[in-house]
């Protein structure tokens, strides 16, 4: 690989080797405008904000032990940050990038440098915009490959395909978030995409246009780094005729595991090996959401095609047996039959004596609503209200139009009147949280009070959480994503967590380890990690709308001991409130 200097159409990148360690780390340098541009998706011309004006946007590839440096040029008419998903920032936390909890937005006209090193990381993450609905179309791959000298735990293979699942509206994505902001149910996709296109099954002539095309040599291994970049959705992802070996998700390895269907939730990704081992000919590969609610959403299939070199064109290709759309069982084997690769590149133990237990509520939630005006609310239960969402019953708020992102005021030691330092450990009382009969909403239990709180951690402590959803409004998988760190998954199961069955579940040897976990529909996930990076790490449900809900809280982790264990101070060019 040249690892020296290259180019990209519309931007430029370059690559500058450190003369200390020649062969074991590398500059990775890029500008990237993020702008306006016009694009044509299922037959009709729309005005989108993208990076560099490329849907999905720039790839980031990169080898572990390598710094990142991104040049990001505001040219469009939105505030925006970027969010570089699963990179743990050690050092550099002023890069995180949600808005308002990392830094303020980058405004029109703007700029902001990005710098951070990838440090014990490999495998598929992905960067994405972390404000309102802009992900929509800005979000990109962002593969980590192993140092130079250094090999993947897993046989070689012939190529790597990166496979991008989107989503894609035909309205302004910007006035669809909105919408969600307000607390009304945001406006569904009109198609998912993969590597940005919509696939041929939807209804138009466009979209058969509009299909990507995996070419393939017969009888060669490809690892397919599958991301979900998709907004509201989970997903199944199958090969016809075609079975996967998953060896790595979140950027972590793990023990091979064998399957025919993949699923993932947004936010999360899967590295899998398949081996191009059938007759020559073209096979359809295909996302279908995955239901875990009666929420109603996008439920289209999208569908690319794998072909193998010499194909006759005039067959059609074969169509995989997706699962049900409300299939909860084959989601359940394929999130708790993985396992992490104790002993393999970048294994750190699970820590056994735990410093801090929380036990965190989560779901939809409702908020009082007298807003004027037809449509300004919802009639539900009895009243108009607004959709929210909360943990520990507490509705989480940016705390925009404060004069400072929380990690700013952490760093001034200057909190008040931008976050408060009480987040509960626990829920305000104890209930049967998977009771059914809290879906109807008539009951106290549904309202949540908005507040901006983040949960004080100290340094280098061992924290356990135990992740419990709730039925108020019904159930539903919900991905739990953590900024700044992985954790281990110890256990996952349906219904109320119960520390005296439930604890002798326990995986001590060989966890999976993520950043995004998808926790079961109508049950509980019990995570681990230790707080070793000093600052504020917003801990949020990754489908899009349930963030301006409330889904979130923060953590605030203490300054370590040594400068090296203390945030550093802010860029000079960190953008202003």
């Amino acid at each position: 690989m040249n690892r020296f200097v290259f180019s990209l159409a519309w931007g430029f990148a370059t690559i500058i080797v450190l003369a200390s360690s020649l062969v074991s780390a590398a500059v990775v340098e890029y500008t990237w405008d993020v702008e306006n541009f016009r694009v044509e998706r299922l037959c009709n011309e729309h005005v989108v904000t993208a990076v560099n004006g490329t849907i999905p946007g720039p790839a980031i590839n990169v080898r572990e032990g390598d710094t990142v440096i991104i040049h990001v040029r505001n040219k469009s008419p939105y505030n925006v940050t970027l969010h570089w998903h699963g990179i743990f920032q050690l050092g550099s936390q002023w890069s995180d990038g949600p808005e308002y909890v990392t830094q303020c937005p980058i405004a029109p006209a703007g700029t902001y440098t990005y710098k951070f090193t990838i440090t014990g990381q490999e495998g598929t993450l992905w960067w994405h915009a972390h404000s309102s609905f802009l992900r929509a179309n800005i979000y990109g791959s962002l593969i980590i490959r192993p140092r130079l000298g250094h090999s993947y735990p897993y046989p070689r293979v012939y190529q790597e395909v990166p496979i991008l699942l989107g989503e894609w509206w035909n309205g302004n994505v910007e006035d669809i978030g909105n919408n969600a902001t307000q607390g009304l149910v945001p406006q569904t996709s009109d198609a998912y995409t993969i590597n940005g296109f919509p696939g041929d099954l939807y209804n138009n002539t466009c979209s058969t246009q509009q299909t990507y095309r995996l070419k393939v040599k017969q009888g060669k291994r490809y690892l397919l780094r599958i991301i979900n970049a998709a907004l509201n959705e989970q997903h199944f992802f199958k090969i016809a005729n075609h079975s996967f070996t998953v060896v790595a998700i979140d950027a972590g390895y793990t023990r091979p595991y064998k399957t025919d269907v993949i699923v993932l939730a947004p936010g999360q990704t899967v590295d899998a090996i398949i081996s191009t081992n059938q007759r020559v000919g073209s096979y359809y590969m295909a996302f279908t959401q995955y239901k875990s609610s009666a929420v109603q959403n996008n439920n289209s299939t999208t569908r690319a095609v794998l072909v193998y070199e010499g194909a006759s064109q005039s067959l059609a290709p074969i169509m995989p047996d997706l699962p049900d759309q409300t299939d909860t069982p084959t989601a359940h084997k394929f999130y708790t039959n993985i396992t992490g690769l104790a002993g393999g590149p970048h294994w750190i133990p699970v820590p056994r004596t735990v410093d801090e237990n929380m036990f965190v509520t989560f779901g939809i939630a409702l908020t009082p609503c007298d807003l004027p005006g037809p449509g300004a609310c919802i009639p539900l239960a009895g009243s108009n209200v607004l959709l929210s969402a909360s943990m520990n019953n507490e509705s989480f708020v940016l705390p925009k139009g404060r004069g400072s992102s929380m990690l700013e005021a952490f760093y001034r030691n200057n909190a008040s009147g931008v976050y408060t330092k009480d987040f509960p450990s626990q829920p305000p009382f104890v209930f049967n949280y998977t009771d059914p009969s809290l879906a109807s909403g008539s009951n106290l239990l549904s309202f949540a009070p908005k507040s901006t709180k983040a949960k004080t951690l100290k340094f280098n402590s061992t924290v356990q959480v135990v992740l419990q959803n709730t039925a108020i409004l019904g159930t539903e998988n919900h991905p739990i994503h953590i900024h700044g760190f992985n954790f281990y998954v110890l256990a996952q199961g349906f219904g109320n967590y119960n520390a005296t069955v439930d604890e002798s579940k326990f995986n001590f040897v060989n966890p999976q380890v993520r950043n995004t976990i998808s926790a079961p529909v109508g049950g509980w996930a019990v995570i681990r990690f230790r707080a070793d990076n000093p600052g504020i790490w917003l801990v949020h449900c990754h489908l899009e709308n349930h963030l301006p809900w409330g889904l979130a809280m923060s953590f605030e982790v203490e300054n370590g001991p040594t400068p090296s264990t203390r945030l550093p101070a802010p860029p000079v060019n960190l953008p202003k409130c």
